[in-house]
């Protein structure tokens, strides 16, 4: 069978294989005709994640505006909106329990001799507060001031999609709000946009396999397997949180909540989770997400552009779970005893911060040094967890959308959705 007609997802696969074999085999300095490979992969990887935030935008103005302008009466509104954030609140804090219980059964900041000597504190703090710096973070109070933005077109290219999100709903309800040849044409106009940016979103998905394989292979390529052994513990206790949250609390909500076989839902979200980890975006994967949800698990656009783009933006499940794990673990290193209320403090701060973490490459950082600070923790600390937060990072996004294809489900259902995931669907080529 020839690789192009392999279903998208086992053409994902494959590539992800191939790019850890070759980043192993290449490294950084290999390459041909003086050019490295290490640098294609990069300018592959660029442009392929550039071509998938270019949707983002557009995609998330239609969608919403869309969805919000189809459920009509503002009980419909209040009632999705409803259900949409106590579901994203309920599932962002049990990620972030899963995760406090294992950093503490685990414990794998704690270590035999002198913290000082074994984890090495010298790490570059001016090269990490540029890092954690130069990103727009902000702090929890501001999380909340972003979401009305003072220009709609500056948020948008600045990519702080909270501002951009309360815009379209309010644009999308008050569709519902005026003259009705007004309404059809407001209507008619963010449909066919919606239509467009689906249409382009395919076009870009043929192309995925190869940004994949770049993407991963430039990872693997800069820090090799070797990185892992300092942090194997804390490496594995992230993982081990995470595949609990991903492999058993979310399947249950889906059983017992939603009604629905989670191994369907799994096969469904094949594409979507392989391009989340290898993109470690959660916004970049929206398109492909809503394509796998209404193509493969037969929920309604009604749902779907109303329910995803507000869980790629506040909904970070992964990312709240990591960062209490990680604020623990560093506390832990420098050999800190952390009372039951410096844990709460850490807890609340994980599930605020996570709302407005950019859904971004190492966006999380942002969030760690603001809950470091918090805990009287220097900033330098962040450099014990730098070597694997890439790979934890790909992980952690995964579980983010996985999360929201989750809730969209539910609520799915809940709205009387009874076609979703009750019948094996296609899935696209």
């Amino acid at each position: 069978m020839s690789l192009l007609k392999l279903k998208l997802h086992w053409q994902i696969l494959i590539a992800l294989g191939l790019a850890v074999l070759v980043g192993l085999l290449v490294g950084r300095d290999a390459g041909l005709f003086g050019v490295s490979f290490y640098a294609i992969f990069d300018f592959i990887g660029k442009l392929f994640l550039n071509a998938l935030k270019m949707l983002i935008v557009p995609l998330i103005v239609s969608s919403i505006i869309v969805g919000v302008s189809g459920l009509g009466s503002s009980d419909s509104l209040g009632r999705l909106g409803g259900k949409t954030i106590g579901y994203y609140a309920m599932t962002s804090f049990f990620a972030i329990l899963v995760g406090l219980v294992m950093v503490n059964l685990i414990q794998p900041g704690v270590v035999d001799g002198d913290p000082k000597e074994v984890f090495g504190f010298d790490a570059d703090v001016q090269a990490l507060e540029d890092t954690v710096g130069g990103k727009d973070g902000g702090d929890v109070v501001e999380v909340f001031l972003r979401m009305i933005p003072t220009n709609v077109v500056a948020a948008a290219a600045a990519g702080q999609m909270l501002g951009l999100i309360f815009f379209s709903l309010l644009y999308g309800y008050f569709i519902t709000r005026i003259a009705e040849h007004h309404a059809r044409a407001q209507t008619q106009f963010f449909e066919g946009m919606f239509e467009v940016m689906m249409r382009i979103t395919d076009l870009i998905m043929r192309f995925a396999p190869i940004g994949v394989f770049a993407l991963v292979a430039k990872t693997v390529a800069d820090t090799g397997l070797e990185a892992f052994g300092p942090l194997a513990l804390f490496f594995f206790t992230v993982v081990l949180a995470l595949a609990t949250h991903f492999l058993v609390v979310l399947p249950l909500l889906l059983y017992f909540i939603g009604g629905v076989n989670p191994l369907r839902h799994y096969a469904a979200m094949g594409s979507a989770l392989l391009t989340a980890f290898s993109t470690a975006s959660s916004s970049a994967t929206l398109p492909i997400t809503m394509e796998c949800l209404e193509k493969n698990a037969g929920v309604s656009n009604r749902t779907t552009s109303f329910v995803l783009p507000l869980g790629a933006t506040v909904n970070m499940d992964g990312t709240a779970l990591y960062e209490c794990v990680a604020a623990l673990f560093i506390a832990q290193a420098y050999g800190l005893d952390l009372t039951f209320g410096t844990q709460f403090i850490v807890v609340m701060l994980a599930l605020l911060t996570s709302i407005g973490v950019a859904g971004i490459p190492a966006a999380s950082l942002v969030a760690i040094s603001i809950i470091l600070g918090a805990i009287g923790l220097p900033l330098e600390g962040i450099g014990l967890i730098l070597a694997v937060d890439r790979i934890l990072d790909m992980m952690r996004t995964a579980v983010n959308v996985f999360s929201d294809s989750c809730g969209t489900v539910i609520i799915a259902r809940s709205e009387g959705e009874t076609q979703v995931l009750q019948s094996p669907q296609p899935q696209p080529v």
